[in-house]
């Protein structure tokens, strides 16, 4: 079964979708995996990315796109007939294994979810609305994936910044997330309000806040300019302070014009400029991405083996 993995940051602006793209770029050119990148965002920026408008323009008008597949969530008799295979975009960016689950400008309906909800909460006989909402918001994005987990090494979600319904329901179905940010001030706000919505998440889903699912990959910096000969120090210092060392990555992504300029180009800079200084590092805290895994792996087998002894003794 394929990990998931969810890049996420309150904050707007800080690489998200950067390290996204790029990521997923690499682990299936670099490393032989199958990827897919599903847009949760509807600034759209994951997809465009890796595709011309004009490509974007067309599978919209197919109803190709992550929206039609919540539609469908929502309203299981509706008209949406496509299945998640359908709305896949395959060998996206020319790379092989790397496919697309694009985003869309209108992802969900607040009033339709609202009407659904009620509508079952009402047939279910549920006086806590509560839990209706926990149930849906802890299956959706789950629920969407299903049915093509095993087709995948790693499933990654550019998550839109803020803490709306996809966000919180892609964290949720997610097995880590990855912690995009920049060295500013602000950015620690970030990263401190995610995780308290993360831990307020669990608990209000009940689950146990050791569990292995939704576990903390990494925080990766992405440098900017100007402000960080300022506040750099005051800001990996803090860091420091609130986290260990294995929960930061050590590669920093620098300031490249490259990344930017590869936007224009609706590729990845690994692709679209892979001698680059920005592509470099990205291509090294993909190679610390996958050590941290391994890390993971080794701790797991470890505390299951020590929790079988203890059943034996």
């Amino acid at each position: 079964m394929g990990l998931i993995v969810a890049t996420v940051n309150m904050k707007g602006g800080v690489g998200k979708t950067t390290l996204s793209v790029n990521l997923a770029a690499c682990l299936a050119k670099n490393h032989g995996k199958r990827v897919l990148v599903v847009d949760l965002d509807t600034q759209i920026s994951a997809t465009l990315s890796l595709m011309p408008p004009h490509d974007f323009a067309k599978i919209r008008k197919e109803r190709r796109t992550f929206s039609h597949l919540v539609y469908k969530a929502i309203r299981p008799n509706g008209r949406v007939t496509l299945s998640i295979q359908d709305i896949i975009c395959r060998y996206v960016a020319t790379v092989n294994g790397l496919d697309l689950l694009p985003g869309d400008i209108d992802l969900y309906d607040e009033f339709l979810v609202s009407e659904m909800l009620h509508e079952k909460a009402v047939q279910d006989g549920q006086v806590d609305f509560a839990q209706i909402w926990n149930r849906f918001e802890r299956t959706l994005v789950r629920g969407i994936l299903q049915p093509i987990i095993n087709e995948y090494d790693f499933i990654i979600l550019d998550c839109a910044p803020g803490y709306n319904l996809l966000t919180r329901s892609g964290i949720l179905a997610s097995n880590f997330y990855l912690l995009p940010a920049r060295p500013e001030p602000l950015s620690i706000v970030g990263i401190q309000l995610l995780e308290r919505r993360i831990a307020k998440l669990k608990e209000s889903h009940n689950l146990d806040k050791n569990a292995l699912n939704i576990k903390l990959l990494g925080i990766a910096f992405i440098m900017s300019g100007g402000i960080i000969g300022r506040y750099y120090q005051q800001v990996i210092q803090r860091v420091n302070e609130d986290f260990t060392p294995a929960q930061i990555f050590k590669t920093r992504i620098p300031m490249d014009v490259n990344v930017a300029k590869a936007v224009d180009s609706f590729l990845p800079v690994v692709l679209a400029a892979p001698g680059s200084a920005g592509s470099k590092a990205l291509i090294k805290l993909t190679q610390e991405f996958l050590y941290k895994l391994e890390a993971f792996d080794s701790l797991y087998e470890a505390n299951k083996t020590k929790m079988n002894l203890s059943k034996l003794d």
